[in-house]
C-alpha cells in the first residue's frame, strides 16, 4: 500500500456533504451556530465579572442555566418526537435571535443591567435545550444509514471548529470593539443558521407520534435502561465527564504547578485540537462495526491520557497528552453517536437525544466539582491522575458488566437491522 493509499484510507469521509443537500444545510447551520454561540459564551461571563467583580456571580450563571437545560432538554426531546422537527428548529432559532439581540442592546447601554443578562441567559439556555434534540434527531434522516458514522465525524468537526475559533473571536472583539459586538456577531450567526433550517425540506414523522408528556419521557428512559448497548454508551460517557474531566484545574496547573500562566490558553485548546485531528483522520471509522469495543477502548485511552498528563514534568508534554485525550474522546463520541443514530427508533429519537443532554449538562458540572475538590484536598496533579485512572476502571467495569455492549456489532445487532429495514420500507436509501 502506498502512502497515498494510506492517506485516502484515513482522511475524513465527506460523502455526506457531497451527496445530501439537507445534510450540507444542517452541517453549515450547526457550525455557524456553535461559532456564534462560543463568542457569546466568552462574552456573558466576562460581562458579568465586569459588572460585579465577583467570581461567584460568574459561576452562578452556569447554575442558573442548569435547570432550564435539564427540563427543556427532556421536554424538547418529547416535542421532537411529536411536532415537525424542522419547524421546531426554526422557531427556537427565531427565539434565540431575539433574545441575543436583547443582550446586544443591553451591552451597548451606558449601564448594562445585570438582571437582564441573567434572565436572558436562562431563556437562551431553555431555547437551545428545546432545539438541540430536534437537530440531533433530524440528522440521521438526511443521510444514508451507511453514512451515519461519517456524518457524525463531520458534525463533530464543525462543532469543534466553532469551539476553537469562537472564543478567540470573542476575546478579540472584547479587547478591541467591546462586548456588545460579540452579541451582534452571534445574532448574525443565528440568523444565518435559522435561514439554513428554513431551506431544508420537510421531514414528516414516519408513524403515529406520541404527544409530549411525563409518561412519554419516562417510557424513553425505561427503553434506554433496558437496551444494554445504549446503557453502555451512557455509562461510558458519564465515566469520562464525571471522573476525568480536567478543565477546572487548568488555571492552577498553569500558574501554581508550572508558573506559566501565559500558556493557560494552550491547555484549554489542546483537547479541541485533538478532537479536530481525530475527525480530520476519521475515514477509517466507517469500516468499524464493533462499535461497543471501539467506544470502550477509546474512552479508556481518554482516561489514560488524562492520567499521564498529570504526571508530565513539562507543560508542553501535558498539552500533548491533553491533545491525545481529545483524539480519544472524539473517537468515542463518533461511535456513541453512531450507535444512537443507527439503532434508536425514529419515534423515540428526540426523547433519547434529550436524555443524552443530561450527560452533556449535569455530567461536566459534577465532574468539575470532583476535580476541584480533589485538587484542593490532595493536589492538582493528584486530581488529574486519580480522575484518569478512575475513568479507565469505570469504563472497564462497564464493559465487563454489560456484555451486550462489548459485543455490539452493527451488522447483526437486532436494533440496527430493524432500523435498516424500516428505512428500506419507507423508501429511504440505506447503502
Amino acid at each position: 500500500m502506498t502512502w497515498g493509499d494510506r492517506l485516502r484510507a484515513v482522511r475524513m469521509d465527506v460523502s455526506p456533504l457531497r451527496d445530501s443537500r439537507d445534510f450540507r444545510l444542517l452541517f453549515a447551520a450547526g457550525t455557524v451556530f456553535y461559532l456564534g454561540g462560543m463568542v457569546s459564551y466568552v462574552a456573558i461571563p466576562f460581562q458579568v465579572y465586569r459588572l460585579t467583580g465577583s467570581n461567584l456571580a460568574v459561576g452562578a450563571i452556569g447554575i442558573a442555566e442548569l435547570v432550564p437545560i435539564v427540563v427543556f432538554g427532556l421536554w424538547g426531546g418529547a416535542l421532537a418526537d411529536h411536532v415537525d422537527r424542522r419547524r421546531l428548529l426554526v422557531g427556537c432559532g427565531v427565539a434565540q435571535v431575539l433574545l441575543t439581540a436583547v443582550l446586544a442592546g443591553n451591552a451597548f447601554r451606558d449601564r448594562p443591567s445585570l438582571p437582564v443578562v441573567f434572565g436572558v441567559a436562562v431563556l437562551l439556555a431553555a431555547a437551545s435545550a428545546l432545539q438541540r434534540p430536534s437537530r440531533e434527531a433530524l440528522m440521521p434522516r438526511t443521510v444514508r444509514i451507511d453514512q451515519i458514522t461519517a456524518a457524525n465525524a463531520l458534525t463533530g468537526f464543525g462543532m469543534q471548529l466553532g469551539v476553537l475559533v469562537g472564543p478567540m473571536v470573542g476575546g478579540l472583539l472584547i479587547a478591541y470593539v467591546g462586548i456588545g459586538w460579540c452579541f451582534v456577531v452571534d445574532v448574525v450567526g443565528l440568523v444565518v443558521a435559522t435561514l439554513l433550517y428554513v431551506a431544508m425540506r420537510p421531514y414528516p414523522h414516519r408513524e403515529v407520534t406520541t404527544p409530549p408528556s411525563l409518561r412519554a419521557i419516562r417510557a424513553s428512559i425505561g427503553y434506554a435502561v433496558r437496551r444494554r448497548d445504549l446503557l453502555g454508551t451512557y455509562l461510558v460517557d458519564i465515566a469520562a465527564v464525571l471522573l476525568a474531566m480536567p478543565i477546572v484545574v487548568f488555571p492552577a496547573l498553569a500558574e501554581q504547578v508550572f508558573a506559566r500562566s501565559e500558556l493557560l490558553g494552550l491547555l484549554y485548546s489542546a483537547e479541541t485540537v485533538g478532537a479536530m485531528l481525530a475527525t480530520a483522520t476519521s475515514g477509517w471509522t466507517s469500516r468499524v462495526h464493533h462499535h461497543g469495543r471501539a467506544i470502550v477502548l477509546a474512552a479508556a485511552a481518554y482516561g489514560a491520557a488524562i492520567a499521564v498528563a498529570g504526571l508530565m514534568p513539562d507543560i508542553w508534554l501535558v498539552a500533548l497528552f491533553l491533545m491525545l485525550s481529545g483524539v480519544a474522546d472524539m473517537i468515542s463520541g463518533i461511535f456513541r453517536m453512531t450507535v444512537w443514530n443507527q439503532t434508536i427508533p425514529e419515534a423515540m429519537r428526540g426523547r433519547l437525544a434529550g436524555i443524552e443532554m443530561l450527560s452533556y449538562s449535569v455530567g461536566p458540572l459534577a465532574g468539575q466539582v470532583r476535580a476541584g475538590v480533589v485538587a484542593d484536598v490532595w493536589s492538582v496533579r493528584g486530581s488529574l491522575v486519580s480522575g484518569g485512572v478512575a475513568c479507565v476502571l469505570g469504563v472497564a467495569a462497564t464493559a465487563v458488566a454489560l456484555r451486550d455492549f462489548w459485543g455490539y456489532d452493527a451488522r447483526t445487532d437486532e436494533h440496527a437491522v430493524a432500523e435498516r429495514e424500516v428505512r428500506r420500507a419507507a423508501g429511504e436509501a440505506v447503502d
